[in-house]
């Protein structure tokens, strides 16, 4: 199966092609369910294309929606009683959660009456939950969450992944990482043919873990068959930079990185404020350069890629983070949004059967069998 360059990210959107439901868990979230509707109604205010079905408990969502305008004759709620809580075991939530907003969500997606599901809830309990309900592709062994990270690039933004699924990764995982973080690329970021790297401590080869070494070769014989360059190993620095289009890593590396850039913004944003109140005259300046503040305060906001995409799974999850806002939540759906209109599930899907096949044409050679 082919791809096309239908973009699923905030870069450019797909032309509408009739109405698309989405699944969104109202519950979770470190704002609770009102900033999700509000993100919502901002949503549907754009787009009158969207429609939802909205989970959580019936009386306290009906009166929410019923103040949205925007809304009106467009949500299906269905009522869940538990939520899953930040504190929740994955565990936990798998043994005892079928009562939760969370599994309802999910299971929209999984009878087809939605086609994807967006959750501001949990990061451990709605991976499992995911698994548990939509399960793995066949051939994946670990899942992945990819985010759009602000980057030098034109586009705009890299693609990063795994950044917390899983805290392991072994070679196969790398490679499979790299082939669908190469197709959330080439579809969101509208790259006929992307660069990949990855995450070291360094760029010589002889560098890293023994399994990096490993993922290093099988990704650089993968990269020409799978339509992408592979420009080797990439140092922390890259991940911002214009050197490649996606960055691939284990999940553990991955949200360290992913943590530190967020606080390092939000310190640089703090620093920036003390700096122009520091004398009149810098306040002045402030004045003068409020147009060009509000430019690099909109280009770093994370709210504006907002939306962690759970790759490898029969069905697309949007993670959206736990604290955002209603801004934050909007971004959030407009790429639910964006990936089902793009087709994006089949494509990841032939995507990772290319990687399976890859695997199994590279054990015959070394083994000599046909």
């Amino acid at each position: 199966m082919s791809e096309t360059d239908t973009p699923v990210s905030a870069v450019q959107a797909p032309e509408p092609k009739g109405r698309i439901v989405l699944s969104i868990d109202a519950m979770g979230g470190d704002r609770g369910p009102a900033t999700v509707v509000a993100g919502m109604a901002r949503s549907a205010r754009k787009n009158p294309d969207i429609n939802f079905i909205l989970h959580g408990p019936r009386a306290e969502l009906e009166k929410l929606v019923g103040k949205r305008r925007y809304l009106a004759d467009r949500v299906e709620i269905r009522d869940a009683s538990d939520v899953v809580t930040m504190d929740d075991k994955p565990s936990q939530v798998v043994r005892h959660g079928k009562q939760t907003s969370m599994w309802s969500a999910l299971d929209a997606v999984r009878a087809g009456d939605a086609s994807v599901c967006v959750s501001c809830g949990n990061t451990g309990a709605l991976m499992a939950l995911s698994m548990m309900r939509l399960r793995k592709l066949p051939g994946v062994n670990r899942p992945a969450i990819a985010v759009l990270w602000p980057s030098r690039n034109p586009q705009g933004f890299n693609v990063m992944l795994d950044v917390g699924a899983d805290i392991r990764a072994d070679e196969s995982d790398l490679l499979q990482y790299a082939l669908m973080g190469s197709s959330y690329a080439r579809n969101g970021l509208h790259l006929p043919r992307p660069r990949v790297g990855l995450l070291n401590v360094g760029t010589e080869e002889h560098k890293g873990r023994t399994e990096l070494k490993a993922a290093h070769e099988m990704i650089q014989t993968a990269s020409e068959a799978a339509n992408f360059e592979f420009v080797g190993f990439v140092e922390g620095g890259d991940i911002p930079g214009d050197r490649c289009d996606v960055i691939v890593t284990d999940g553990f590396t991955g949200n360290v990185a992913l943590k530190t850039g967020e606080g390092t913004a939000s310190l640089i944003g703090d620093l920036l404020k003390e700096a122009f109140k520091f004398t009149p005259l810098s306040r002045i300046a402030a004045v003068l350069a409020l147009t060009s503040m509000r430019r690099l305060k909109k280009r770093i906001d994370p709210r504006r890629v907002n939306g962690g995409v759970f790759l490898g799974l029969n069905g697309p999850v949007v993670k959206s983070h736990g604290s955002a806002d209603a801004t934050g939540v909007s971004a959030a759906i407009k790429l639910a949004y964006q990936l089902a209109l793009s087709g994006f599930q089949d494509k990841i899907a032939a995507r990772v059967a290319s990687a399976v096949s890859l695997a199994q044409d590279a054990a015959e050679r070394e083994t000599g069998t046909e």
